[in-house]
């Protein structure tokens, strides 16, 4: 198996980006699955471009789309994207999009084809906070997770799973941020290698609960 991994380059001021920090520290082999691991930019076309370049040159099994919540307490398994990018602020070339289709010709939404709640009961077996999300928001990497699921469902990619987490900041980057969550750094990696795990275990999702209220 193969899975190709991705995350984003800082943005918004920040020095870091604990996606790719945490992308990069992963082993190139967890177990038998070969991880092919891929910057992207947090550049909302240009992400998108350069993950179908990646994804037509690796031909991967799975592909798994790594991106920052600052603000967040978990690593959060996102259920799904949505046709529509709103930027609250510009991305790192200046493009700031409202109320803007990804896809025209896309579906409203389309929903993650990786085992999402296997993923998070994985994680918490591991001790690690995670959840279900049901947003990855309106910036670029709801724009990317989208644009990853459009891609497989027009190409015909139907055996190639795919989806997003998103990952909380690390220490470094809250110090001067009140009262804001984190997670350190070697035990997001540590997550990502147990959802790359959950991912070749479990080909089929659980049938666990994994919903919110609001």
């Amino acid at each position: 198996m193969k899975v190709l991994i991705t995350g984003f380059d800082p943005f918004g001021g920040e020095k870091i980006n604990p996606a790719w920090e945490a992308v990069k520290k992963l082993p190139e082999k967890i177990d038998d699955i070969e991880v092919i691991k891929v910057q992207v930019p947090t550049v909302f076309k240009k992400s998108a471009n350069e993950l179908f370049a990646a994804i037509d040159r690796v031909n991967p099994d799975v592909v798994i789309c790594v991106g920052q919540a600052g603000g967040r307490f978990d690593i959060s398994i996102e259920r799904v994207g949505i046709n529509i990018e709103d930027g609250r602020i510009p991305d790192n070339e200046g493009y700031q999009p409202i109320d803007t289709k990804i896809f025209e010709d896309g579906e409203n939404a389309y929903f993650s084809t990786l085992p999402i709640k296997a993923i998070v009961e994985e994680l918490k077996k591991e001790n690690i906070p995670a959840s279900v999300s049901n947003t990855a928001g309106t910036y670029v990497c709801n724009h990317l997770m989208y644009s990853l699921l459009y891609y497989l469902d027009k190409k015909g990619l139907k055996n190639v799973r795919g989806g997003f987490i998103h990952v909380p900041f690390i220490p470094e980057q809250v110090i001067d941020k009140k009262n804001m969550p984190y997670m350190e750094l070697s035990r997001i990696t540590a997550g990502l290698e147990t959802a790359i795990k959950a991912v070749g275990k479990y080909k089929v999702d659980k049938v666990i609960t994994g919903g919110k209220e609001c």
